[in-house]
């Protein structure tokens, strides 16, 4: 049953079951510094499949080496284990429908990022879901 995952053991549970993330809102290599492009990087040299969603950047066509894809809904190759997060908590509603298509098995909301509604509407859906935790510290602490 999914759930929002706010406990230690539920998150511990999450990040050592997630090998394919797919990260909504990277940043390129050029804004290495932020952590929409750092926090992606960390889970890739740990071996994670990552898979770029930027929001903007038209141009880019790959980030950490990986094809780059518009829409979660149209990454192929079966599903995805944790959807990644950077976006605003007022831009999240308008990648609702786009998030429940691809129905991943959960959705990361990065720190400083919430939205009762988005995850509401998720956990319904049969995603769990967290809210405003860093994956990258979260990761480092229970991988």
């Amino acid at each position: 049953m999914a759930r929002l995952i706010e406990d230690g053991q539920g998150i511990a549970e999450l990040v050592r079951r997630a090998r394919r993330v797919a990260v909504l809102g990277i940043k390129t290599e050029a804004q290495r510094d932020q952590p929409a492009f750092y926090v992606a990087e960390y889970l890739a040299q740990q071996g994670l499949e990552v898979i770029p969603v930027p929001v903007y950047y038209p141009d880019v066509t790959t980030i950490l080496g990986r094809p780059v894809y518009r829409r979660v809904a149209d990454i192929p190759g079966g599903p995805i284990d944790l959807l990644d997060v950077f976006r605003r908590p007022s831009d999240l509603l308008p990648h609702l429908d786009d998030v429940l298509a691809a129905k991943p098995k959960a959705v990361w909301l990065q720190l400083g990022i919430r939205n009762d509604e988005f995850a509401r509407k998720l956990v319904e859906a049969g995603i769990d879901v967290v809210q405003d935790k860093c994956l990258l510290v979260e990761h480092r602490r229970f991988a």
